[in-house]
C-alpha cells in the first residue's frame, strides 16, 4: 500500500484488487463526500479531496461556463460523474463536459492534481476514449488531445480542439487569482 499526503489531501493506493473487490469498496464509499475512488490495472486509488482542490476545480468550471455562455457554446456539464470501462478503469474527473449534444463519455475532462496523477491520468482517460484532457498541476494547465489518426496517444497542445479561441494564458491567470469574484470579472472583460 502506498500513502501520499500533502498539506490538504491524502492519497492511498492499494494494488492487487480485482474489479469485483473494487465495486464492493466503491459501494461502501457511495455516500462519502470528499472521497474519490479510481481503479486502473488492479490498483485502487482513494483520495480525500481538500478545500484547495475544490476551490481550483470550481473556479475552472465557473470560468469555462462563463466562456460557454458568452461565446454561445452548447455544452452539457458532466461534473464528477464516474466514468468506467468494466474490468479496466473507473475514475471521476474533477470537471467534465460534452459539447453539442449530451454524451456518455465527455469530450473534455479536467483534472486538478495536488498530490498525484500526472501522466497516469492520461492512461486511464485513453481507455475511456476521452478526446481531450486538461491536467492542472503546480499552477500550470496542460492540454492533451487524443490523436485518433496516428499512434492513438495523447499529444500536448497549446489550444483546445473544442474551444480553439479560448485564451489559455488568460484562463490560467484567472485561475491563480486570489478572489474568485475578481477572476470572473477579469475573465468576462477579456471576452468582450
Amino acid at each position: 500500500m502506498l500513502t501520499t499526503q500533502s498539506k490538504s489531501e491524502t492519497r492511498i493506493e492499494q494494488p492487487l484488487i480485482t474489479w469485483e473487490q473494487f465495486k464492493l469498496i466503491q459501494r461502501g464509499f457511495a455516500d462519502s463526500r470528499g472521497i474519490r475512488l479510481a481503479y486502473y490495472e488492479g490498483i485502487i486509488e482513494i483520495v480525500s479531496t481538500s478545500v484547495d482542490h475544490e476551490l481550483i476545480k470550481t473556479i475552472i468550471g465557473a470560468l469555462l461556463e462563463l466562456y460557454f455562455l458568452e461565446m454561445g457554446i452548447e455544452f452539457f456539464p458532466m461534473g464528477q460523474a464516474t466514468q468506467e470501462k468494466a474490468e479496466q478503469v473507473s475514475l471521476q474527473p474533477d470537471e467534465s463536459y460534452s459539447f453539442g449534444i449530451p454524451k456518455k463519455i465527455p469530450d473534455l475532462a479536467i483534472e486538478v492534481i495536488l498530490t498525484s496523477g500526472n501522466m497516469e491520468k492520461l492512461k486511464k482517460y485513453y481507455l475511456l476514449g476521452v478526446p481531450e484532457v486538461w491536467l492542472r498541476e503546480d499552477g500550470v494547465l496542460d492540454i492533451y488531445h487524443l490523436d485518433l489518426q496516428g499512434d492513438r496517444q495523447y499529444r500536448k497542445s497549446d489550444t483546445s480542439q473544442f474551444l480553439p479561441n479560448l485564451d489559455i494564458a488568460t484562463l490560467q491567470r484567472c485561475i491563480l487569482s486570489a478572489s474568485p469574484l475578481e477572476a470572473l470579472k477579469i475573465f468576462r472583460q477579456t471576452l468582450k
